[in-house]
């Protein structure tokens, strides 16, 4: 049982610039994803004006029945959302390490445009390694 079901990227301007499924069942199209990433921005963006927190930074954690919903936003807009088994812990460490990879791997790269889709072979290698680290680290509690 994986405790991570999916990974989204998405850029400031609310489009889905990576995603990748880790879950075995329940599969989405590309155009679910899609619909999924630009209604997450869209929550996200909502709850920053509505909160009743000043300088709040939006929704971090949704918390469903059947899965979670973490979320961590750059300082440059771009968001990371892990979408995981309920009761997951430490998703804001791997998040964060998602953004270094990101920042390591895609933002370095001559090859990138900005708020495009990732296509960086490096980055997807080191993405893999981190979420089975993080799997592994997850099965044996």
């Amino acid at each position: 049982m994986a405790a991570i079901y999916s990974l989204y990227i998405i850029n400031k301007s609310g489009g889905l610039i990576f995603y990748k499924d880790y879950g075995l069942a329940g599969r989405m199209d590309t155009n679910d994803s899609l619909r999924l990433a630009s209604l997450w921005h869209s929550m996200h963006a909502i709850s920053q004006q509505l909160s009743p927190i000043s300088g709040c930074s939006g929704i971090e954690l949704l918390e469903a029945d059947t899965f979670d919903l973490h979320c961590f936003q750059s300082l440059t807009g771009t968001k990371f959302f892990v979408v995981s088994e309920p009761g997951t812990q430490n998703m804001e460490n791997l998040l964060k390490h998602i953004y270094e990879l990101y920042t390591d791997y895609v933002l370095k790269n001559p090859f990138y445009e900005m708020e495009m889709p990732i296509r960086c072979e490096l980055f997807d290698i080191n993405l893999a390694q981190a979420i089975q680290k993080d799997r592994v680290a997850y099965l044996g509690r």
